[in-house]
């Protein structure tokens, strides 16, 4: 179910990158103002991360993901109504600017209240797995987003693949609010076999909550979450270029048609549906034998470098074939890493893993943002090898930081 979740919103959050393409020409907008639009996404997405995960935490994953949800329709349809109902180009600007931030700030629930299920649903020992099929959730809707959106505006308008899309955001708040519960003892299909294997008993859990639940300035002065959030920077700066801007890379560099771009632009997105929970196996085992901080170095080391290489020589290559099969093992390399820095989070907060879990995707948005804000200007006086260097360049960063520092800093948080 949270990995459902995972993929309505990344449907919501991804369609307006493929429709861009239709929409700027005939709304009259710029790429500059394209990229600002899809800024004020990552501004509202970025403000409410630690309130929404501090939201799951107090009042339950149930309430807060259905309502979230339901925003998400409503914002999503009326990105489609929205020309309808304006007249001139700054209008536009202005209008979606607006949608597009409140839909951030309702997609800000996604992951760290995700992330809070995975805690109070999962025994330590499967919670990077349990965080991959949340990853595969968001990388198998970015594989179908592209195709589908594609498709439908081609013989619809641009406009038809909002409407489309919402509807997915409004049938799962309704499945999600009847079936899903804050904690498995609350699930009348859990037995007492498998709340055994699970958690501890609900009484004793919740004593225990109240006792360890931190406030929000202690969480941030905590140096090792503060490490993990900043690393996570690297992560939002590389991805969002791959949501944002590859589908219209593939049409405007590598000369692929509106509709075939729509599906190599899915190609990517498969591999990381792959690699998203071998990077959960793998992390798993490793922590088992070495502990979890151990585990999860590996794992962003070999992850991150891969991405950062294969990115870089994506862009240097002439050949188109290449060049996509080096995004694919890019794209791979990226969503292989990220359940450990998910499960990460939950293992030095504990029972504030909505909390620093929205820490961390803060962090990890700072860097969409700067990358959704800067790729277009560096495409326009600099060229796309210089732009899609720089999110190589951010790849390799994150790899040396938790090679130099990595173990050093966190070695403290290995008791459990």
């Amino acid at each position: 179910m949270v990995g459902a979740f995972a993929f309505v919103s990344y449907v919501q959050r991804m369609n307006i990158s493929v429709a861009a393409e239709l929409m700027m020409p005939d709304l009259g907008l710029t790429k500059i103002q394209m990229g600002h639009i899809f800024s004020s996404f990552l501004i509202g997405y970025a403000i409410f991360q630690v309130p929404a995960g501090r939201l799951g935490d107090t009042i339950g994953p149930r309430k807060t993901l259905a309502v979230a949800a339901l925003l998400w329709g409503a914002m999503t349809f009326l990105t489609g109504l929205l020309p309808r109902l304006l007249v001139g180009g700054f209008s536009a600007f202005a209008g979606f600017a607006i949608l597009r931030f409140v839909l951030g700030a309702a997609e800000a629930a996604t992951f760290p209240v995700g992330s809070r299920v995975i805690r109070n649903w999962m025994p330590p020992s499967e919670r990077a797995l349990g965080n991959a099929f949340m990853m595969a959730g968001s990388s198998s809707a970015a594989a179908v987003t592209s195709p589908l959106v594609s498709w439908l505006m081609l013989r619809c308008g641009w406009r038809s693949t909002f409407y489309f899309t919402s509807v997915f955001a409004f049938g799962m708040a309704a499945v999600w609010y009847w079936d899903a519960t804050n904690y498995p003892d609350e699930h009348r299909r859990v037995s007492a076999a498998e709340l055994e294997l699970i958690r501890r008993p609900r009484q004793q859990r919740s004593s225990e909550a109240l006792g360890k639940r931190q406030s929000l300035v202690t969480l941030l002065r905590d140096r090792n979450i503060l490490f993990l959030a900043l690393s996570y920077t690297c992560e939002g700066y590389l991805l969002f270029i791959f949501v944002f801007w590859l589908y219209i890379y593939l049409v405007e560099v590598r000369r692929f048609s509106l509709l075939k771009g729509g599906f190599i632009a899915s190609l990517p997105w498969i591999t990381a549906l792959v690699c998203t929970p071998l990077g959960g196996f793998v992390c798993d085992r490793i922590s088992a034998k070495r502990g979890r901080i151990a585990g999860a170095r590996a794992v962003i080391m070999l992850g991150y470098g891969l991405s950062g290489l294969l990115l870089l020589a994506a862009a240097k290559v002439d050949n188109r074939a290449a060049a996509v099969g080096a995004l694919c093992v890019s794209v791979g390399g990226l969503y292989f890493a990220e359940p450990a820095f998910w499960a990460t989070a939950v293992h030095l907060s504990r029972e504030n893993a909505g909390a620093a879990s929205g820490i961390m995707n803060t962090a990890g948005i700072v860097g969409g943002i700067a990358s959704t804000s800067i790729i277009p200007t560096m495409v326009k006086n600099f060229g796309w090898l210089f732009a899609l260097s720089s999110g190589a360049a951010a790849a390799i960063a994150c790899t040396f930081a938790w090679f130099a520092i990595g173990a050093r800093q966190l070695a403290a948080s290995e008791e459990d």
